[in-house]
């Protein structure tokens, strides 16, 4: 086990008590270089305790300052973020299970009104919880009074932070004025917190529960995407706390315009950093964004066959064996090489494979009631600038084998 190990009160207290059971440790010590010499004091002191108990230290600095700049992050998150990294990267490079912080009921309260006073669901009321992912809390349901008391009647020393004592941050605005005066209305006020942290958590799960129950109804998943079936979601009567349910996992935070994309016109999405929420007619789809490749592929004349994007296969042959739309035959001399494979753009047009006359693509993708996304799939294989083929749809009827046909080449879509 990694014990994070600040110097102050609450980490000096777990490195004692962890120190007491047969659990094998070792200590990490982050020195933000926010405080000047008090950091280094704070370092050093770490330093000290981990010798002369012959315990393994891990020690780094990080120039949080510059890092906060850099990613235009507040210093407190950007302290965390740094924090947290390097935690995860020791327990990788150091074989350890977990990582053990000193948070304690006090931290708990002050997480719940900070949430609260900025607004927030109730994920963000349930608290900090004892365990997520590698992360371990032990101290939870003590009061920091507590083990002010512990530390005392075992004779430990730590270090005082003194920007505890200033209310530059908003944590401290509410330690030093919140949170006393809910004391003193309450003496047992953090005791009715804990209980209330209960009740949160309980009713959480029920709505997770419930949640669940009501995704294999509503929610398919197809292969990378995930559909929900509006027309199933509108029947329910709190069918946005379901939504707010199954979206926030993939980091979605604009809900009116979530709410408001229900009713909105088919096309219409929103992003998050890594997915995006597509309305389709009567669903709305889950997807992860895609990666932007380049929007043009060349095929030489002799070339046998093409990777990527796709992967075609060309040959020729003395007959037609078989036509589907995974499959064309095509005259030889009708095409200007090299073929160039593309996306479809606005005003593109072909002459159906059967019929008369051109039709724009727009309308053809309209007719085969094709989702946006299916729209962003589709290849054009195009002859100079007429188009040969909507790759794995419909060839074009100017290029089809004829009576007077010489060579044919087979292109298929394997």
């Amino acid at each position: 086990m990694l014990i994070a190990v600040s110097g102050g009160l609450d980490s000096m207290v777990l490195l004692d008590l962890i120190s007491k059971t047969n659990i094998e440790f070792a200590v990490a010590h982050c020195n933000f270089q926010l405080r000047g010499d008090e950091s280094e004091g704070d370092e050093n002191f770490v330093k000290s305790y981990c010798n002369e108990n012959s315990i393994q230290g891990f020690f780094q600095k990080f120039d949080t300052k510059q890092f906060a700049e850099d990613e235009k992050l507040s210093i407190q998150v950007a302290a965390r973020k740094l924090r947290y990294e390097w935690f995860y990267e020791l327990l990788v490079t150091e074989n350890f299970d977990f990582v053990a912080t000193a948070h304690h009921l006090d931290d708990q309260l002050e997480t719940f009104l900070i949430h609260f006073s900025r607004g927030t669901g109730l994920d963000g009321l349930t608290g900090i919880p004892s365990q997520n992912d590698k992360i371990i809390r032990p101290l939870l349901t003590f009061s920091r009074a507590e083990i002010e008391t512990f530390a005392n009647e075992n004779n430990l020393k730590w270090r005082e932070d003194s920007s505890n004592a200033s209310d530059k941050y908003v944590r401290n605005k509410i330690r030093h004025q919140v949170v006393p005066i809910l004391k003193e209305l309450n003496p047992s006020f953090l005791d009715s917190f804990e209980n209330t942290l209960q009740n949160l958590n309980q009713a959480q799960s029920l709505v997770v529960d419930a949640s669940r129950i009501v995704y294999r109804k509503v929610v398919k998943d197809v292969d990378n995407q995930k559909k929900i079936d509006l027309n199933e979601l509108l029947q329910l009567p709190n069918y946005q706390a379901y939504l707010y349910q199954w979206l926030l996992p993939f980091g979605f935070s604009a809900w009116q315009d979530i709410y408001d994309l229900v009713e909105a016109q088919s096309g219409k999405q929103i992003f998050s950093e890594h997915f995006r929420l597509l309305k389709d007619r009567e669903t709305l789809i889950i997807e992860p964004k895609s990666v932007k490749i380049s929007d043009e592929f060349f095929i030489q004349e002799n070339q046998s066959q093409l990777n990527f994007p796709l992967k075609l296969s060309f040959c020729n042959v003395d007959d037609i064996t078989i036509n589907d739309s995974k499959t064309i035959f095509v005259d030889v001399e009708k095409l200007k090489f090299p073929l160039k494979l593309r996306k479809w753009q606005d005003g593109d047009y072909f002459y159906p494979f059967g019929m008369n006359g051109k039709k724009k693509i727009s309308k053809f993708f309209k007719d085969e009631k094709f989702s946006v996304i299916d729209k962003e799939k589709i290849w054009l294989l195009c002859s100079e600038n007429r188009i040969v083929w909507i790759v794995g749809k419909r060839m074009d009827d100017q290029f089809k084998v004829t009576e007077n046909t010489q060579t044919i080449i087979k292109i298929q879509l394997v």
